[in-house]
């Protein structure tokens, strides 16, 4: 490619940053990184999120970490599936208050997602600090973001085992009042959008 005079652009290198990672091969993934850079060819957010991931699967956190900073000093706006890999390693080690730091920065420019809040609630249970993750579970509520089953059941067990036993009743009825309100909106909404459509 090089030899007929047509330099790679993010695409192209994108793509072997991806092969390599896929086969273990994280550092020739990094070096191609650098290579960019070398070559003025500006990386986008999923260069770095191929990256970040195959970084943590390898548990190479710190490392993670260090290009989730590059990330930040860059234009480019980050997305919480960029953080998402980092907080999950950070928590499964059991360095909560790492998570919860990495959280807050995301936080700065963009939004955590319903697998941020999962991953938080988990971690949080799995450490047996319960009263926080009771106020993770209702910011996860107030963000609009819908626990699933995992996240429900990692918390009420979490709470019994605490002795908790009413706690746990209580986010039960607190998830079927939300999705019964859910519920009724998209049914309101769906009636509105049929009210809307001119009959001919």
């Amino acid at each position: 490619m090089l030899l007929y005079g047509c330099p790679p652009n993010v695409v192209t290198l994108l793509s072997l940053i991806d092969g390599y990672c896929r086969i273990g091969w994280v550092d020739h993934g990094l070096d191609l990184l650098h290579e960019m850079k070398a070559r003025h060819v500006p990386a986008n957010l999923y260069t770095f999120s191929v990256l970040i991931s195959a970084l943590c699967k390898s548990n190479r956190l710190q490392e993670a970490h260090n290009l989730l900073r590059l990330l930040k000093q860059s234009d480019i706006v980050p997305q919480s599936f960029v953080y998402n890999p980092v907080i999950d390693g950070y928590c499964k080690s059991g360095n909560i208050d790492e998570a919860n730091a990495l959280v807050a920065e995301m936080e700065e420019k963009g939004k955590p997602d319903k697998l941020t809040f999962t991953i938080l609630i988990i971690g949080h249970c799995m450490k047996g600090r319960t009263p926080e993750a009771i106020g993770i579970f209702y910011r996860m509520l107030e963000a609009g973001c819908t626990p699933d089953d995992i996240t429900i059941r990692t918390l009420s067990s979490c709470l019994l085992k605490a002795g908790m036993p009413s706690e746990a009743s209580h986010i039960k009825e607190t998830i079927f009042e939300n999705q019964s309100t859910l519920l009724k909106k998209s049914y309101h909404e769906s009636i509105n959008s049929d009210k809307s459509i001119p009959v001919h």
